[in-house]
């Protein structure tokens, strides 16, 4: 059987992780806690944005992991498509206005004619 990309995650893993570097372990999860807590934000909100942030990072672990919690927290299933949608809408719109930069690059390599636009070689 093939090794899977994405394996599991098992207490055994989890707690590999921990021995290896436990103080950072500790305080990444304190750090997590904290931004996930209730706030300016509701935690229902802050784990909407997390699946979104899941899917833009295409992180497979943080999209199951953010999608159950904002289950828990009371999303619901159309809630939860609409923040992917954001998110793909983010994704494609980055991309889009970041053709300036080779529309730019483009431009540069060949300047426009004073009397019309730019040339291909």
């Amino acid at each position: 059987m093939e090794h899977p990309m994405y394996p599991d995650t098992t207490k055994e893993i989890a707690r590999k992780r921990r021995e290896l570097a436990p103080e950072i372990s500790s305080a990444f999860r304190a750090f997590g806690q904290r931004v996930f807590a209730d706030g300016a934000l509701p935690e229902k909100t802050k784990q909407l944005i997390a699946v979104a942030v899941a899917h833009v990072t295409q992180c497979p672990y943080c999209i199951r992991g953010h999608t159950e919690l904002a289950v828990q927290k009371g999303a619901t299933e159309p809630e939860i498509m609409e923040a992917i949608w954001v998110a793909a809408e983010m994704r494609a719109g980055a991309a889009y206005a970041h053709s300036v930069i080779a529309i730019d690059t483009m431009h540069r390599l060949h300047p426009a004619p004073a009397d019309g636009p730019p040339t291909a070689t």
